[in-house]
């Protein structure tokens, strides 16, 4: 009989850390709310649905007061700060928060951040002068009553080099933030370069066919409005109608077969709210040097 409990209690156990292993979770993060009122409003569709989600909001953009609004009327959504060096757009071009004549080594002729990292890093950069911006643009997200959880990085240029990498992580730290991407996140943007009108069945091939583990994907919602339809990117690499592209990228996380999709594969909804108070700061890892 006692080795009958015994060898049920070992099949048991077995089973249980077999189905914890085969957890599947899903974290959304729409990426560059506050840049403009049309990318706040796609925000805001989604928050409307309930579904968690993360957000990262562009502090130093002129639209972020609205962003915060929109977010204090849906406190279900994960707050972070998206860190902005760069201004890619022509027609809405956004500078430091501490102005261009503090961090002049931080901005094009017009006093903007610049365009793109590589242009950035080409102007030499003063590591100090991104310090006190960066910090410059917390103590902003911080103040505005918003509860906020976690850090990352506009085209990655505040985590260019390794260096910075670790004043981030120091900033971090010192508010009690988490980061992106040092949750073991299983990176995806598959929706991003998808062909406009296949974003969403991209999207739902991508969540059907997910593995175990903590999957992250990253969406740049929108509306194919004026307002973004006059916004062209100033590098040569961006998307051309994005504007179109964006609001298909809305269609895509709005669909209503997604949500089934999560629903019926079991897939657990988290946000970097909920991974913090679950699992933690000191969970958290860099992630490996080839993911820069």
């Amino acid at each position: 009989m006692l080795k009958k409990l015994i060898l049920f209690v070992t099949v048991f156990i077995l089973i249980t850390c077999s189905a914890q292993q085969e957890d599947i979770r899903y974290l959304i993060r729409l990426d560059d709310m506050g840049m403009c009122h049309s990318l706040n409003l796609a925000i805001e569709q989604v928050a409307e649905t309930g579904m968690p989600f993360s957000t990262s909001v562009m502090f130093a953009c002129p639209w972020y007061e609205e962003a915060v609004e929109i977010l204090k009327m849906h406190p279900h959504v994960s707050v972070g700060i998206h860190l902005t060096l760069n201004a890619e757009w022509a027609g809405n071009r956004w500078g430091p928060i501490l102005g261009p004549e503090a961090v002049p080594s931080l901005v094009d002729s017009d006093g903007s951040f610049f365009p793109s990292r590589t242009k950035l890093f080409a102007n030499q950069p003063d590591k100090g002068e991104i310090t006190r911006e960066l910090r410059a643009q917390i103590e902003r997200a911080m103040s505005t009553g918003l509860k906020i959880d976690y850090l990352d990085y506009h085209m990655g240029a505040a985590v260019q080099t390794l260096e910075l990498r670790k004043m981030v992580e120091g900033l971090a730290a010192e508010y009690g933030l988490a980061m992106s991407g040092y949750f073991g996140e299983i990176y995806s943007n598959v929706t991003y370069a998808a062909e406009i009108g296949t974003k969403s069945d991209s999207l739902l091939a991508h969540v059907g066919s997910m593995g175990p583990g903590l999957n992250m994907q990253v969406v740049h919602v929108g509306l194919d409005e004026p307002e973004m339809q006059a916004m062209q990117d100033l590098n040569e690499f961006g998307l051309k109608e994005m504007s179109r592209h964006r609001q298909d990228e809305l269609k895509a996380v709005l669909n209503p077969e997604l949500r089934q999709l999560i629903k019926d594969r079991r897939i657990e909804l988290v946000t970097y709210g909920s991974l913090v108070k679950d699992q933690g700061l000191e969970s958290m890892q860099r992630p490996a040097i080839e993911e820069y």
